[in-house]
């Protein structure tokens, strides 16, 4: 949210590497053997569409970082009208994209409504800049739209203290912590558009009706807190946002938000969800990569291979204590450096969390640095 913003206003570039704040296929790698691509590498172009199934067809919206892009999916409603899912960070590149699009595959169509998977800038950027020039309402998730509403809120010049600490207590040198402490807190402030102060509340369970399709919100957690999936049945199609991911793995990270959350825990319990929940031969339309056959395969690779590290993690700990920066080796396939440092020490914290709550690591604090070693 810019002080000042109006329909025009929005920044040309982004100053922060991690505006998506999903991993890149260096960082976190899983395999995505045996998934099938009906669309080979093919993408839509600017101003185009792909027709997915009955009641979907897809754009995609560029953005800066290695990602670079978005997948916005767009849901046919009623009276030839159209439902926007996810839109881009608030930046220019992201904008002209869909003004391409209002030309071009969307020329003569009623946008209906705007829906967010979740909080963050690459999904819900432009969310309140189109609600506001189309006229019409977002819809999200409860605890996804009050945890943006509260982040977005909480900027400041300088990084907070309990930030810093939580940065110490993770093993980062005084430099690294110096060099946090300058870049300030706002991120979410710089990358999304004025959010509209009332929105539609949507819950696990609920049966969206969008013209002749239906479409059954699934909620899964992890990578935030309650991330909606749409899921049409007939058309066997799912729209997974960040939580199911072809190539890459979204990122799981303990924040300030909540220090003592166990965010590995919910997106596992995710994963056991959608296993039971959702046919393994839907369509998946997630938010980065391509569309994919192989829902069950996916996700069964993200949960063993997630499993794999924390039994690495805990068999490192039981030989020697560790901090959550000496396990940055054995979680990630890159050096981590000051631009990723950040999201390391999130997903870090997350797996030796996880440990923690399991019981098979202890914590120790010793002088406002958390120690983890094998539990007694």
């Amino acid at each position: 949210m810019v002080s000042g913003q109006d329909d025009d206003n929005i920044p040309a570039a982004s100053g922060s590497p991690d505006a998506s704040l999903t991993q890149d296929d260096s960082f976190t790698a899983t395999s995505h053997a045996g998934l099938t691509y009906p669309w080979g590498d093919a993408a839509p172009g600017a101003g185009e569409t792909i027709r997915i199934a009955g009641g979907i067809s897809w754009a995609r919206i560029p953005m800066p970082g290695s990602l670079g892009h978005i997948n916005s999916w767009l849901l046919d409603d009623a009276d030839d009208g159209v439902a926007i899912v996810d839109t881009g960070i608030c930046l220019t590149m992201c904008s002209d994209a869909w003004k391409a699009l209002y030309a071009g595959a969307l020329n003569g169509k009623r946008i209906t409504r705007v829906i967010g998977t979740h909080l963050h800038p690459d999904h819900i950027g432009l969310a309140g800049w189109i609600a506001k020039k189309q006229g019409v309402k977002l819809w999200m998730t409860r605890g996804e739209m009050l945890t943006a509403r509260a982040i977005v809120a909480d900027s400041s010049e300088t990084a907070p203290d309990e930030v810093l600490a939580q940065s110490r207590a993770a093993g980062w040198d005084e430099g690294a912590i110096e060099a946090q402490r300058s870049r300030g807190w706002n991120m979410f402030q710089r990358m999304i558009f004025t959010l509209p102060r009332s929105y539609v509340r949507i819950e696990d369970g609920d049966r969206l009706g969008f013209g002749v399709h239906q479409w059954r919100v699934v909620v899964g957690s992890g990578h935030s807190p309650e991330h909606a999936c749409l899921w049409n049945e007939r058309e066997g199609v799912l729209v997974s946002g960040d939580q199911v991911l072809p190539r890459i793995s979204s990122n799981v990270s303990v924040n300030i938000t909540e220090p003592d959350a166990d965010p590995l825990g919910e997106w596992l319990a995710s994963i056991d969800k959608l296993l039971a929940t959702v046919p393994a031969d839907v369509t998946v339309c997630p938010a980065h990569g391509e569309p994919f056959k192989g829902l069950h395969v996916r996700l069964m690779a993200l949960r063993d291979e997630h499993r794999m590290r924390l039994y690495n993690l805990a068999e490192a700990a039981a030989k020697a204590p560790m901090r959550a920066v000496d396990s940055f080796p054995l979680l990630f396939n890159r050096p981590i450096g000051e631009h990723n440092q950040g999201l390391a020490t999130g997903e870090a914290l997350a797996h030796l969390k996880r440990l923690e709550v399991e019981g098979r690591v202890q914590r120790e604090n010793r002088d406002g640095v958390w120690w983890f070693h094998g539990a007694a």
